[in-house]
């Protein structure tokens, strides 16, 4: 009984040990590539990449970083965006609140320095100006916000956590919010979007297909919430500044 149960096992055995065997060989002859594999060159871009990325390197060079401290050494960071060639900068208003110290880090690198100009608390609204223009400064062009539509697509670009040059996409997911703001009141006719919109975006543009800005972004839900943020329309921007 024990030579046979003996007998059987090195039977086993040596299947296993063939298999194997045979498996490895198969494996090196067979499924090995005996030429290295080939790169495909970058095929050309869809109409609605090219798109995009041809709005991006034309926006981009327009939005700036915010970088407010107050005399307790206290910082706050935020986005902008070049408003004209003099070097007015447009930001939200709770990005420099209390600020003494305001840098704007333009997309070239350079930090100039610059000073409060104007604010409006109750649309949550600043203007900066940088005290050296002799930097190149490209305005980016503001477009309407009265005739906008649910659905429509829209770009957010801004510097989420300090993390500069970054664009997020989507819709405008509704019209006519009401965002309540520190004073108590609220801003009316508000855009909601489910662009992504994270801390270090407030201020920056919310830009429509033609690179055009039609609301600057403020806000988001936090919690539970997901892709809910909200812009401040152009057009009573476009007043206030």
């Amino acid at each position: 009984m024990n030579n046979r149960f003996t007998r059987y096992a090195v039977i086993w055995v040596l299947l296993l040990v063939t298999l194997f065997v045979a498996d490895s060989l198969v494996r090196s002859l067979l499924l090995t590539g005996d030429r290295p594999r080939v790169v495909a060159p970058r095929a050309d871009l869809a109409a609605g990449e090219r798109h995009t990325v041809d709005l991006f390197e034309k926006s981009a060079p327009s939005v700036v970083s915010v970088l407010a401290q107050s005399a307790n050494n206290e910082g706050a960071t935020g986005s902008g965006f070049i408003w004209d060639a003099v070097g007015h900068v447009v930001t939200n208003y709770h990005v420099v609140e209390g600020a003494s110290q305001i840098r704007v880090r333009l997309d070239g690198g350079d930090m100039v320095s610059a000073r409060l100009t104007g604010v409006a608390p109750d649309h949550d609204l600043a203007v900066v100006k940088l005290v050296d223009t002799r930097v190149t400064l490209t305005p980016i062009p503001v477009g309407s916000s009265t005739e906008l539509k649910v659905g429509q697509a829209v770009y957010a670009i801004g510097n989420p956590f300090g993390l500069s040059r970054t664009l997020t996409t989507g819709i405008i997911s509704a019209l006519d919010r009401r965002l309540p703001v520190p004073s108590g009141r609220e801003i009316a006719d508000v855009i909601q979007t489910d662009a992504a919109i994270n801390v270090g975006n407030s201020g920056g543009p919310l830009v429509n297909m033609r690179g055009e800005v039609i609301g600057i972004n403020t806000a988001k839900l936090t919690g539970e919430y997901l892709n809910i943020g909200f812009a401040i329309p152009s057009k009573p921007a476009k007043v206030l500044v």
